[in-house]
């Protein structure tokens, strides 16, 4: 690189991170504002200046929304290689404020627009700005409480239970009805488990309704406890570019985002049979039906998306109870269904599959959660027999109905829950099980990767950090969380320097650098319910991608720092 350019970039970063740089002057150096599309300074009149500020700019009839931070000043800019010309919606996230309706014309030249944003007075509108985390610190109750309503979020976030007016015994059935609605429910589709005979709501279901109903508006028209908030971004955690895609349904619900060996984008849609792709340079988004595999008032929908070596796709088709296997190439798609009679499945849904060393034996991991002893559990499975081999273990055994379950280069599998304190791996030849206890206090994870060393990088959900498990030395190692609530739900190391996570609750993207332990925490441009992280490796820098699994976006997180 030359030295000209190399000072331009210089400049460039310099103007993004709102940086002075002293003594660098070059009359033929294009200066930084030239690298500028859009420009301000973002204040208050109870603050003043404002870091932290999430500014978003989308163009008008695009589904592409920009999204730079304010710095320390108050001053925000977006590159000119992130906006074309155009109109432009201005947004912001910041909580216990709002931006009245704003647009900007984007030219040829960089142009200057001063946010003045005003401070909101109204409980309730301050109520539906907050993530699930921040909500889950405000509220008063044990942690076990906590925790039940922690629940809450596998399907709408937490407003939706506050908001509501029942009394104790109203709520009640209510919570009983919910726990009968699968995990990969919504709003928009409130699939239901198998049906039981009825039942009066249990004793755990009447103290959740007890203690939600002392949290609602039940009893007065406002909210008894008071409201804790985080603290906007500082620092180095403003030095990122977030870009959002918006995807063609209003249902859309992407669970897992995984990015190809051509920078593809494919996700899978939690609770509709749909595989989607889309291209980040043009925000185009194909979808590809799914077929169904069982008939009647089954749930739809799918898990995790994964890639075998050959870039074919593979997704976890749930209730449906079938892996989908789609050939980009072709376009073709097969399914794959376990030797399982429909009345042996029971509640079993397929949700994990691992194909990536499916070279080294044939055979990819599988693993069907819940279920009956004869459906639930992790299979080992030869697609091109389509035989499937359960895996069983000696009585007394731990136990080990795992979570997820992910593949090592020697195609041995790593199983892993969130609500169980060990690591199991399982032989691909001999499917003996070996157990590796976690460290005192560490609840399990729930998700993880496998990294170019054979290390198992995972989220610990209840013990609100990122966890590594070092098969050489049989170590594990944690990281906390810095904000309580986190519960990161998945992590992926880039094979470089920065482990990255993230989770449903609070609206947070995390990248800790694993030399010094120094944990960076990115507020979300919006609420996001997050289940998978996928990291992008190339670059000098790693980012991630999230599926923004309530929101109908897919999110792509771009650190300008190290």
């Amino acid at each position: 690189m030359t030295r000209m350019k190399l000072l331009a970039r210089i400049l460039l970063a310099s103007a993004l991170l709102g940086m002075t740089l002293v003594g660098v002057v070059m009359a033929e150096t294009p200066s930084p504002s030239a690298h500028v599309a859009l420009m301000g300074k973002v204040t208050s009149q109870a603050e003043g200046a404002m870091e932290g500020v999430i500014v978003g700019a989308k163009k008008a009839g695009s589904t592409i929304t920009t999204w730079v931070v304010s710095d320390a000043q108050g001053q925000y800019s977006f590159p000119r290689d992130r906006m074309e010309p155009g109109n432009y919606a201005i947004s912001i996230r910041a909580v216990g404020y709002e931006l009245p309706r704003t647009s900007v014309d984007v030219t040829g030249e960089p142009a200057h627009l001063d946010l003045q944003l005003n401070k909101i007075t109204s409980t309730s509108k301050l109520v539906m700005q907050l993530s699930n985390g921040e909500l889950l610190t405000s509220v008063p109750g044990t942690h076990e409480d906590k925790m039940a309503l922690g629940n809450c979020v596998n399907c709408h976030t937490l407003q939706r239970v506050l908001f509501s007016r029942y009394n104790a015994d109203e709520m009640a059935p209510v919570v009983q009805r919910m726990a009968m609605h699968t995990n990969n429910s919504s709003p928009l589709h409130p699939w239901n488990r198998p049906p039981r005979a009825p039942s009066p709501p249990n004793e755990r279901q009447v103290a959740a309704a007890k203690y939600f109903s002392t949290l609602n508006l039940s009893a007065a028209d406002t909210f008894e406890f008071s409201l804790k908030t985080m603290p906007r971004p500082k620092g180095r955690a403003t030095a990122v570019i977030y870009t959002t895609y918006d995807l063609p349904r209003a249902d859309a619900a992407p669970h897992d985002a995984a990015i190809d060996a051509q920078g593809t984008v494919w996700y899978s849609d939690f609770d509709s049979q749909f595989l989607g792709k889309l291209d980040p340079k043009t925000g185009k988004v194909v979808e590809y039906p799914v077929p169904l595999a069982r008939t009647g008032p089954l749930a739809q929908g799918g898990l995790q998306i994964a890639f075998d070596k050959e870039g074919r796709v593979y997704f976890g088709n749930m209730s449906q109870m079938q892996v989908v296997r789609f050939d980009p190439k072709t376009e073709k798609m097969d399914t794959f269904k376990p030797p399982i009679p429909d009345s042996d499945i029971g509640d079993g849904h397929l949700t994990m599959i691992d194909p990536a060393f499916q070279q080294v034996d044939g055979k990819i991991w599988v693993n069907v959660a819940d279920g009956t002893d004869e459906s639930g559990g992790t299979w080992h499975v030869d697609l091109a027999t389509n035989t499937w081999t359960k895996v069983t273990y000696p009585p007394g055994s731990p136990s080990a109905r795992a979570y997820d379950v992910v593949a090592n280069s020697k195609n041995d599998m790593y199983g892993m829950s969130f609500t169980n304190n060990k690591i199991w791996m399982t032989n691909g030849k001999t499917l003996k099980t070996v157990w590796y206890d976690m460290p005192a206090g560490e609840m399990g994870c729930r998700r993880g990767y496998i990294d170019s060393q054979d290390r198992l990088w995972c989220g610990g959900f209840n013990g609100n950090d990122l966890v590594m498990f070092d098969p050489r030395t049989q170590k594990i190692t944690q990281w906390k969380a810095p904000t309580p609530w986190t519960r990161p739900y998945d992590a992926e190391f880039d094979d470089k320097t920065y482990d990255w996570g993230a989770g449903m609750d609070n609206d947070i993207a995390l990248r800790l650098n694993t030399q010094t332990g120094e944990l960076i925490e990115y507020l979300l441009p919006h609420e996001t319910n997050v289940r998978h992280v996928e990291v992008q490796k190339s670059g000098a820098l790693s980012s991630m991608w999230l599926g923004d699994q309530h929101g109908g976006t897919l999110i792509h997180i771009e650190p300008l720092a190290p």
